[in-house]
This record gives structure tokens, C-alpha cells and sequence, in this order.
């Protein structure tokens, strides 16, 4: 298993990084909205925490600046019914502490807001994490800020690679700055747009 690649932030969306090693080999990198806040700018040094996927058609990398994502993403995807790509859902529509603390409570309604993610799934996710997600030891989590220019192209192009039909993701995101201006941050954008989409 490939635990963790460090190298040269070539390129970063809120979905995925292509990271160069010293090597000269480029790595794409699928990751969650909370890990795209944190990272450094482009050209720049980054160690992602990494788990690797391998299915019949593909292999896929998924990386996190945090521990604690890791873990919960690994927790995450070992429930019937939750892919990758569902529980990066998961990790970009709440930050680990939201999700923690929405097992923690019980709240089915919290983790059903989350596109795809119906009642019965939200119900099995909690009865079989509750326990696990207790004994395990969680650290803070880092706080999200970006400082890019075109929130809404960048918010777009997160929401296509998570699996949205262009066409409806910008008609959510133009009603979402219709309503609430272009102050937004990408993550807001994306957040405010899995709750409508």
C-alpha cells in the first residue's frame, strides 16, 4: 500500500492534485473539499496522506493532509453501501468533527443531507460506526480557507468530478450567488450546492 506521496503540487482542484515526485512521476490524486482548503499553492511541497484503491477496472488514489480524515474515510467506506467516492462526499459536504459528532448523536437526518445518502444508509452507517468512531482518538481539524479567484468555475468543476451533470450544477450554483452574492468561498459553494443538488 502506497501510505503517503510527498512532492511538488502541480496542479490543485477541490476534487483532485497531481503531485510530482522527485522521481518525475506525476500522481492524481482524488480528495475531499477539506483537504483542497488546506493545501499549499501550486509549485509547492506537499505530503498527502494516502489509501489506495484497487478495483477491477482502475486504481485509484484518494489523499488527505489530516490523520483523522484517513481514518474516517477508511471507517467510512468499510460500511455496505458507501463507496470512495461516497464518503469523499461525505468528507466535503462535513468536516470530520460534524460527521463524528452527527454518529455520536444519532442524527440519520444530518448524514441524509448529504446527496445519495439515503435513511437506510444513514441508519446502517451509524449503528456500525457508533462504536468504532468512539474508541478511536480524533485531533482538531484544520480550518478551511482558499484564496481562489473563480469560486464558481472552481466550485463547478469539484461538483462535475464528484459525479453532477454540468447543466444543473451551474444552474445551483448561479441561483445559489444570486442569493447570496459572490462573496462565497469555493467550499461554501460546493457545501450550499450538494444540500440543493
Amino acid at each position: 500500500m502506497i501510505s503517503y506521496i510527498k512532492g511538488k503540487l502541480m496542479e490543485k482542484n477541490p476534487a483532485y492534485v497531481i503531485v510530482e515526485t522527485a522521481g518525475g512521476v506525476g500522481y492524481y490524486i482524488n480528495i475531499s473539499l477539506a483537504t483542497f482548503s488546506a493545501l499549499p499553492n501550486e509549485n509547492e511541497e506537499v505530503k498527502l496522506l494516502t489509501y489506495f484503491i484497487v478495483k477491477e477496472d482502475a486504481q485509484v488514489l484518494y489523499g488527505f493532509l489530516e490523520e483523522e480524515e484517513r481514518e474516517l474515510f477508511k471507517l467510512l467506506i468499510s460500511v455496505n453501501g458507501i463507496g470512495p467516492n461516497t464518503g469523499r462526499l461525505i468528507l466535503s459536504s462535513m468536516s470530520v468533527g460534524e460527521v463524528l459528532n452527527a454518529i455520536a448523536t444519532e442524527n440519520v437526518k444530518a448524514i441524509q443531507s448529504i446527496k445519495g445518502i439515503g435513511a437506510k444508509t444513514a441508519q446502517r452507517l451509524i449503528v456500525e460506526l457508533k462504536d468504532k468512531t468512539k474508541k478511536a482518538t480524533w485531533g482538531g481539524q484544520t480550518k478551511i480557507s482558499t484564496t481562489y479567484n473563480n469560486n464558481k468555475y472552481d466550485a463547478l468543476t469539484a461538483l462535475i468530478a464528484l459525479g453532477f451533470p454540468k447543466a444543473g450544477a451551474e444552474s445551483v450554483l448561479d441561483k445559489i450567488i444570486k442569493a447570496e452574492g459572490m462573496n462565497l468561498s469555493v467550499e461554501d459553494l460546493i457545501k450550499k450546492s450538494l444540500k440543493l443538488l
